[in-house]
């Protein structure tokens, strides 16, 4: 394998500007319900961390925000 090792291997983070260049004119915004609190930028890294680790959603390291509480909460149905 030649080439630059840089480009080998998977993304597990996006700056916003990668984000917004590959990524956001792909995506389309729902239309009903409420606001999602988190932006689309910071969704997607969360969602690029689970396919490389490999792990459930809820075990992911979730930061919080600025109330201290955990940016993503999760209910049982």
């Amino acid at each position: 394998m030649t080439g630059n090792p840089r480009w080998q291997v998977i993304p597990v983070k996006l700056s916003q500007a990668q984000f917004e260049e590959f990524v956001l004119p792909h995506l389309s915004t729902g239309r009903r319900g409420p606001r999602p609190t988190l932006t689309l930028h910071k969704t997607f890294n969360y969602i690029l961390q689970v396919l490389y680790m490999g792990c459930q959603w809820k075990m992911l390291p979730i930061e919080r925000n600025a109330k201290g509480l955990p940016e993503i909460h999760y209910t049982r149905i």
